[in-house]
């Protein structure tokens, strides 16, 4: 089973996109800001974060590089998931230490197509 954070400070749409992850078949915890997500992170160990950018207390990208400096977390995969799209939001997802950068409403499919499918 794949361990997935999901990181969002809009808790319907940090409970909605949780459901969505486990109902795929994979374990779940959410946090609903950067620094909430680094201590969920530090406990969890996920190997997956699904995290939105604009946060309160510290925002997404600041999360994703505090994160990127933990050795233990060489190796998650980091996703984006904002509303914002534009080149230039691309470009400092990319440099904050995000691996893709998905656009909400998050299709499924394309979620799906991320997360793989679960694992024993």
């Amino acid at each position: 089973m794949t361990r997935v954070l999901v990181v969002d400070d809009n808790a319907d749409s940090a409970e909605s996109l949780s459901l969505l992850v486990e109902l795929m078949g994979h374990a779940v915890r959410t946090a609903h800001d950067g620094e909430q997500a680094l201590v969920e992170a530090e406990a969890f160990r996920p190997e997956i974060v699904l995290m939105d950018i604009g946060m309160p207390r510290m925002d997404g990208y600041e999360a994703a590089r505090r994160l990127r400096t933990m050795p233990w977390a060489a190796t998650i995969v980091l996703v984006a998931l904002t509303g914002w799209g534009q080149d230039e939001d691309r470009r400092r997802s990319e440099e904050a230490g995000f691996d893709h950068h998905l656009i909400k409403p998050v299709d499924p499919a394309a979620l799906e197509a991320l997360l793989g499918p679960p694992r024993p």
